[in-house]
């Protein structure tokens, strides 16, 4: 017979359970997982980092092209998308970018800015994971990893003691053959018990499961009574399986800056054709406000008026055909490829009439075409490729000042397991950073 999980009140305490006793467990060793980790064991806190990769910061890792795209300059909450637009204030108010860029430079890291505020490590985002688990060790946190939750549950609070353990988190950890005594047997999974006073759901969205994302965190939401706002990949090239598909993929590798719209936003951002379909910062920050079946527009010379344009031309150089008004006259703005493509899509039956020869209305039915060139994207690439998760944990359930539950006393929830998504650009590790430490403040 399996023992009681739950001792007798009047039992004293054994050793092992108070070796695997708590203050803060926190469930994923990502962005916001290590940055509660370190504020909370700053504070005296015993703390528990548990994850079910092999190595701490994953996504850190892989982020910015292996550089770390670790915040930016300017980050205000209008950067930010979710069902409670003022739910992100607080903590980006109580931790401002300046803060992270501290504890960066007080290690020593190289970094430099691009466009837009955007700050990246000079050498690698590795720089980034050693300073978290750095600070992390130095708070006394203990980092299990290669560690699978099974279960988690949760007990009322001793009466007389609202500081009680309350949580039980059930583990498996599969050992190698290295932490065998016997080399001969094979690995095998051992279950361990911890108990602690704050929990701290940090498990991320459900991008990139090659990183080991998974619905962990929306499961434990919804086991404690939370709603769920409906998620999406977000920050994700736009795919095409449609004739405007094969045309994009004659043009895979282009890129060139644009103004990509919808109905609710627009960005004046490069723009990449790939043999998908359509990527770029354009597109990545596009698909935070898209929703499946729209139609996006893209502005493909965003500096110049076409329409104004080949009127002009029409009547100082009526000879002169669309392909060359476009391409002398535009700083060849349009790569010769592109313009080809274009000429075939949009105006293939006058490519070779002379300006004189069209018609007012068709030469502005063309530049209406490439200054708001209509599309629909058949989807996205999906998780696969996502940066981050669109939607999660519905914020009106969270408190703003602590990311308390306020479903489950004792429960909290950071990063991108809630309904906040950033911007591209270090928007959403700014979040992590944020939401992490606000927690780590209380726990």
């Amino acid at each position: 017979m399996q023992p009681s999980l739950m001792q007798p009140s009047l039992m004293q305490p054994s050793h092992k359970q108070l070796q695997n006793h708590y203050d803060v467990i926190i469930i994923g060793a990502g962005a916001s997982g290590l940055y509660c980790a370190l504020t909370a064991g700053r504070r005296g806190r015993r703390v528990l980092v548990i994850d079910h990769a092999n190595k701490a910061g994953k996504k850190i890792l892989m982020s910015g092209g292996g550089r770390c795209n670790f915040t930016n300059y300017f980050v205000e909450p209008e950067h930010f998308i979710g069902e409670n637009q003022h739910f992100c204030k607080s903590a980006l108010s109580r931790y401002p970018s300046w803060e992270f860029i501290g504890m960066v430079e007080q290690h020593k890291i190289a970094y430099h800015e691009r466009e837009h505020g955007q700050l990246f490590c000079d050498d690698s985002a590795q720089d980034i994971v050693t300073m978290l688990l750095a600070e992390c060790a130095s708070a006394g946190v203990q980092v299990r990893l290669n560690t699978q939750v099974d279960q988690v549950e949760a007990q009322s609070p001793d009466s007389h003691n609202r500081k009680a353990s309350h949580f039980t988190v059930v583990t498996r950890k599969k050992l190698s053959k290295k932490e065998l005594k016997d080399g001969d047997c094979e690995p095998s999974p051992v279950q361990v018990r911890f108990t602690c006073e704050s929990l701290v759901v940090a498990t991320g969205g459900l991008s990139i499961p090659t990183m080991g994302a998974s619905g962990l965190g929306y499961e434990l939401a919804q086991q404690f009574g939370h709603q769920l706002l409906t998620t999406d990949p977000s920050l994700v090239p736009f795919t095409f399986t449609d004739k405007t598909g094969e045309l994009l993929r004659a043009l895979s590798g282009i890129s060139l800056p644009v103004i990509a719209s919808n109905t609710r936003t627009s960005f004046k951002l490069p723009l990449l054709f790939t043999h998908r379909g359509l990527s770029g910062p354009a597109m990545l920050q596009l698909s935070n406000y898209w929703q499946t079946g729209e139609t996006i527009e893209i502005n493909l010379l965003p500096d110049f008026d076409i329409t104004a344009l080949l009127l002009e031309h029409k009547r100082q150089h009526p000879k002169q055909l669309i392909r060359t008004v476009l391409s002398e006259n535009t700083d060849n703005a349009l790569p010769k490829k592109l313009l080809t493509a274009l000429q075939s899509a949009l105006w293939d039956e006058v490519k070779d009439t002379e300006l004189a020869n069209i018609k007012d209305e068709r030469l502005s039915e063309i530049a209406q075409a490439i200054n708001g060139w209509q599309l629909k994207p058949s989807g996205t690439e999906g998780y696969r490729t996502a940066e981050v998760t669109r939607g999660g944990v519905n914020t009106n359930e969270v408190s703003s000042k602590t990311i308390e539950s306020k479903k489950q006393m004792g429960l909290y929830f950071i990063g991108e397991v809630l309904d906040v998504t950033g911007w591209l650009g270090g928007y959403n590790f700014q979040w992590a950073w944020a939401s992490g430490f606000v927690c780590g403040e209380v726990v």
